[in-house]
C-alpha cells in the first residue's frame, strides 16, 4: 500500500480552499479584473456588475473607508496582506471577510493583486484550529505521534522528540522499535493495529515504556489513539497521544501498597510473624531485599532500654536474589551493630536514612567486609534504613536494598517505607506486650501447676493438662500427686469455673490449700469441707466485683487417698465427674461416689467412699473438659473414656494418648472450649515383708517390748545400724501413748526408701513439741524424736490417732544423735 502524503496546511475545513473561498483579481489601480462564482455567492454581484469597476465605488462603505485604506497601504508596502476587512453586500448589508492578498506580475500589466476571501467567522475558526494543531506539535507537553497504515511514523511533536532524544524531523519513516525495547514495541504496535482494523479509539491505556538507549529508566505512559480518515473514508493512519504518568503510577502503586500493608501486617500477635509480614509487603514492589532486626529485649517481650542500644536479632528477611544467604545474615542471628554503620546512626537518631546511591561498601562493612563487598558485586546500589518506633520506644529497624531494579530509592519511597515501619512497629509493640503478658501468665500457670509429678512407691502416674486457649496456656484446672504419711498418696483433680489468669490465680490458692490440708492428714471429706469454706470466703472477699477481679463462682474437686499397705482407697468429690477404675483383668467401671455439691455453696456435707483396689488397677481422674464435646453427649464421652482405658497392661503414656485420641479429636477451639486435666494412676502394693505390725498391751512394759520387737525386726531387715536411734524413737512414742492415750497400742514399722515408725492408740489428744527447761524432769521426748527423724506428725482416724516418724535410708546410715 502506498503511503499517502498528508498536507497539514490545507484540509477539508480550510476556508481558503478553492471550492470554498471567493477569488478576486485587482489591477494596479484597484479595478476588478477577475471575479469568481464564489465571490458572487458571498457578495451578491454578478461578474458583469463587478468587472472593470473600482472596488471603492461599490464594495467599500464610506464609513469603512479608513479601515480599508489602511489595509491597502499595508498590502502595498508588504506586497501582501492577511486580515479581516468590512465589505458591502449588493443588498447593502455589511459583510466581514477574511482576506489574503498577494501581488502577481503579468506581461501586459505591471502588477496585479490576487485576493482570496472567506467569511470572517470561518477564517477565525480555521485559524483557531490551526493554532491548536500548531500547539499540539510545537508546545504541547503531551506527546503526539502520527503513524501511517504501515505503522511507520509520519510526524511527531516536540514532546515525543524530547522523550526519544531524536530531532523532530528525523522521526519520519522510523518505527517504534527504533527507540523502544521490543517488549514495549509489541504492545504499542498491537494497539495501533487494533485501532486501524476496528476504528475503535483506545483511551488512556497505561503501559511500560523503556528506551533502548536508557534501560535504567523505567517509565509508564498513558496512550490514547484514534484512526484518521479523509472525507472519502480512506484510512490515512493512526494518531497517538502519549502522556508520561510515571509519577502518577508510582503514587497509585504506593497507595495500593499502603492499603495492602494495612491488611497484611499485624494479622497475628506473634513477633516473628509480624516481622515476616512486613518483609513480604515490601518485596518486590518497593525493594529487592529487606531485613527486619529487633532489639534483643523486644524479642523476649521485654520493654527495650533507650539509653544504649544493644545487639539486634535478625527476625525476618525477604529477597528476590537467589543467593541471599551469601549477603544477608539468617533469621535468628544476633548482630552487634558497629557504631559507625548507617543502622547504628538510624537507631541513635531515631530517623530514617536514605542513601540513594551507594558509592562504596557501606552498611555492615565494619562487621563483615566480605559480605558487604559481595553484596555490592551483586548490584546492590541503593539503601534505606527506617527505625521501628512505637509509643516513643525504638523496637528495631527495617533495612531495604535495591539491586536488580536500576532506579535508586527516592524520597517518596522513603515516605512509603516509613508508613510500613510505623504500622509494623505498632503491631510489633502489641505483639511484644502480648508476649510479655503471655509469658507472665504462663509463668504464673507453670508456677501454680506441679513441674514434675513426684515418683511414689504407692502409684505410677501419667498426666495431661490442656488449656482451653492454646495461645495463652492459662486455665483453672489442676491436678496433684501429694505424698502422705505411711507411704500413702493423695490424688487430686480440680476445676475452677472460668478460665484465664483469674481462674489460674484462684486455682493456685485452692491448690495451696489442698497441700496444706493434705499435710494435716485430713480425710478426703474433711479436705473438701475446708475447701468449700475457703471458696466461700474468697467469693465474699471479691464482692462487689469488677471487670479486673471477676468473682469466683465455684469450683469442683475430686480427692482420693490410696494406701499401698492396705490397698484401701478413700475418695470424695465436690460436684466433680466420677473417677474410672480399671481392674487388672480389664474390667472398667465408673465409681458410684456421692456427688457432693460444688465448692462454694456452703453448708452441705461431703461423703467419703472407701474401696479396695487390686495391685495394678488403674484409677483415672479427670475434669469435665475431657467429656464435654460439641458432637457428643456426656454418656457417649464416658463410654469412649472407658473404652480408651483398656487394656490396662499398656504403658500409662500410651493410655493417655489413647484417651486424647478418643475424646479430644473434635474438641472445640472457640469460647465454648474448656480446660482439660487428666491423671491416671496404676496402683502398687507394698510387699508384706516390708511391713511389721504388733499390738502392745497398755502396761508399763510396753516401751521395753516395743524396743525389743523393733531391734529384732531391724536385724531381720539388716538395718542394725539404725537400731539404737529407732529404739529411742519407738520408746518415746509408746511411752507417750501409754501415759496420755487410751485403749490398745499398735506399733507398725514400714521399710521403703525410708524407715517409717507408727504408734497408734485410741486417744484423741495430740502431742506437742516443746523445749523443756533445765529444771523440768520431762518434756524432752518429742524434742529428741524431732531431732532424730526427717519428718514426724500426727494423723487422726475414726478410732483414734497415729503418731508417725520417717528416717531416711541413706547408704544404710541412720540419723545421728549429734
Amino acid at each position: 500500500m502506498d503511503t499517502p502524503v498528508t498536507t497539514f496546511s490545507e484540509g477539508p475545513e480550510d476556508p481558503f480552499a478553492v471550492r470554498r473561498a471567493a477569488l478576486v483579481v485587482l489591477d494596479d489601480r484597484g479595478r476588478i479584473v477577475g471575479w469568481s462564482e464564489r465571490a458572487e455567492a458571498l457578495l451578491g454581484y454578478p461578474p458583469q456588475e463587478a468587472l472593470g469597476r473600482p472596488t471603492a465605488d461599490f464594495l467599500v462603505d464610506p464609513c469603512d473607508q479608513d479601515v480599508v485604506m489602511d489595509a491597502v497601504a499595508a498590502c502595498v508596502r508588504d506586497r501582501g496582506w492577511f486580515g479581516v476587512v468590512p465589505v458591502r453586500h449588493r443588498d447593502g448589508h455589511r459583510v466581514e471577510l477574511g482576506c489574503r492578498a498577494r501581488m502577481t506580475v503579468r506581461g501586459d500589466s505591471p502588477r496585479e493583486w490576487v485576493i482570496v476571501g472567506a467569511p470572517a467567522e470561518e477564517v477565525v475558526q480555521w485559524e483557531t484550529d490551526r493554532s491548536v494543531l500548531d500547539g499540539l506539535f510545537r508546545r504541547s507537553p503531551i506527546g503526539l505521534s502520527v503513524h501511517g497504515p504501515d505503522l511507520s511514523i509520519l510526524r511527531v511533536n516536540r514532546a515525543i522528540s524530547k522523550f526519544t532524544q531524536i530531532p523532530v524531523e528525523q522521526h519520519r519513516g522510523l518505527r517504534t522499535s527504533d527507540f523502544l525495547i521490543q517488549q514495549d514495541t509489541d504492545t504499542v504496535e498491537r494497539q495501533i493495529r487494533e485501532v486501524l482494523q476496528t476504528g475503535r479509539s483506545a483511551i488512556s491505556t497505561e503501559q511500560p515504556c523503556r528506551l533502548r538507549g536508557d534501560l535504567d529508566r523505567e517509565l509508564v505512559v498513558s496512550v490514547s489513539a484514534f484512526r484518521m480518515e479523509d472525507p472519502s473514508g480512506r484510512i490515512l493512519g493512526v494518531t497517538q497521544t502519549v502522556e508520561d504518568v510515571t509519577e502518577r503510577y508510582r503514587a497509585r502503586r504506593r497507595l495500593a501498597l499502603l492499603n495492602e500493608a494495612s491488611t497484611r501486617i499485624g494479622t497475628t500477635l506473634d513477633l516473628a510473624e509480624t516481622a515476616r509480614e512486613l518483609a513480604e509487603v515490601a518485596v518486590p514492589d518497593l525493594a529487592d531485599c529487606v531485613s527486619v532486626d529487633l532489639l534483643e529485649p523486644v524479642t523476649r517481650g521485654e520493654e527495650p532500654t533507650q539509653e544504649t542500644f544493644g545487639p539486634v536479632r535478625r527476625t525476618a528477611i525477604r529477597s528476590i536474589l537467589t543467593n541471599t544467604a551469601e549477603v544477608m545474615y539468617p533469621v535468628g542471628r544476633t548482630i552487634q551493630i558497629p557504631p559507625e554503620t548507617v543502622q547504628a546512626r538510624c537507631l541513635a537518631e531515631r530517623r530514617p536514612i536514605l542513601q540513594a546511591q551507594l558509592e562504596g561498601p557501606t552498611g555492615w562493612l565494619p562487621l563483615d567486609p566480605e559480605r558487604a563487598e559481595r553484596a555490592l558485586s551483586l548490584g546492590v546500589h541503593s539503601l534505606m534504613v527506617v527505625p521501628l518506633v512505637a509509643r516513643g520506644l525504638v523496637l528495631g529497624l527495617l533495612s531495604l536494598w535495591r539491586s536488580r531494579r536500576a532506579e535508586p530509592f527516592e524520597e517518596d519511597d522513603l515516605t512509603l517505607a516509613e508508613e510500613f515501619a510505623a504500622r509494623a512497629a505498632v503491631c510489633i509493640d502489641n505483639a511484644r506486650r502480648y508476649t510479655q503478658q503471655h509469658e507472665a501468665a504462663l509463668t504464673l500457670q507453670h508456677s501454680l501447676l506441679p513441674h514434675e509429678v513426684p515418683r511414689h512407691p504407692a502409684v505410677e502416674v501419667a498426666h495431661r493438662y490442656l488449656p482451653a486457649d492454646a495461645t495463652t496456656g492459662v486455665g483453672g484446672d489442676w491436678f496433684d500427686v501429694i505424698p502422705l504419711s505411711g507411704l500413702r498418696v493423695a490424688l487430686v483433680v480440680g476445676d475452677v469455673v472460668g478460665r484465664g489468669i483469674h481462674a489460674a490465680a484462684t486455682m493456685g490458692r485452692l491448690r495451696t490449700a489442698v497441700h496444706t490440708l493434705a499435710n494435716l492428714d485430713l480425710t478426703p471429706d474433711e479436705v473438701l469441707s475446708h475447701l468449700d469454706d475457703l471458696v466461700d470466703r474468697l467469693a465474699a472477699e471479691q464482692e462487689p466485683t469488677d471487670e479486673r477481679s471477676p468473682q469466683v463462682i465455684g469450683a469442683t474437686c475430686l480427692y482420693a487417698v490410696y494406701d499401698p499397705v492396705s490397698r484401701h482407697c478413700v475418695l470424695a468429690r465436690a460436684g466433680h465427674p466420677p473417677p474410672a477404675v480399671v481392674t487388672p483383668a480389664g474390667q472398667v467401671h465408673l465409681l458410684e461416689l456421692p456427688a457432693g455439691p460444688p465448692l462454694g455453696l456452703g453448708g452441705l456435707p461431703f461423703e467419703a467412699t472407701e474401696l479396695e483396689l487390686d495391685e495394678g488397677s488403674l484409677l483415672t481422674l479427670y475434669t469435665d473438659g475431657l467429656i464435654q464435646g460439641l458432637k457428643r453427649d456426656v454418656d457417649e464421652s464416658l463410654a469412649d473414656l472407658c473404652g480408651a482405658l483398656t487394656p490396662p497392661t499398656r504403658s500409662l503414656e500410651e493410655t493417655c494418648r489413647a484417651v486424647e485420641g478418643a475424646l479430644l479429636r473434635d474438641r472445640p477451639t472457640d469460647d465454648v472450649a474448656d480446660d482439660v486435666a487428666l491423671l491416671i494412676a496404676r496402683t502398687r502394693v507394698l510387699a508384706a515383708e516390708k511391713v511389721a505390725m504388733w499390738e502392745l498391751p497398755v502396761e508399763a512394759t510396753a516401751a521395753a517390748q516395743a524396743r525389743m520387737l523393733t531391734a529384732s525386726q531391724l536385724a531381720e531387715w539388716e538395718l542394725e545400724e539404725m537400731v539404737f536411734t529407732t529404739e529411742l524413737i519407738v520408746s518415746e512414742l509408746v511411752t507417750n501413748a501409754y501415759r496420755y492415750g487410751s485403749g490398745p497400742i499398735a506399733l507398725r514399722l514400714i521399710r521403703d526408701d525410708h524407715l517409717i515408725c507408727e504408734v497408734s492408740d485410741t486417744g484423741s489428744t495430740s502431742p506437742h513439741l516443746r523445749r523443756a527447761r533445765t529444771t523440768d524432769e520431762g518434756g524432752r521426748g518429742l524434742f529428741l524424736v524431732a531431732q532424730l527423724t526427717e519428718r514426724w506428725g500426727t494423723r487422726y482416724t475414726r478410732d483414734g490417732k497415729t503418731i508417725w516418724t520417717e528416717q531416711p535410708l541413706l547408704n544404710g546410715a541412720p540419723a545421728s544423735l549429734e
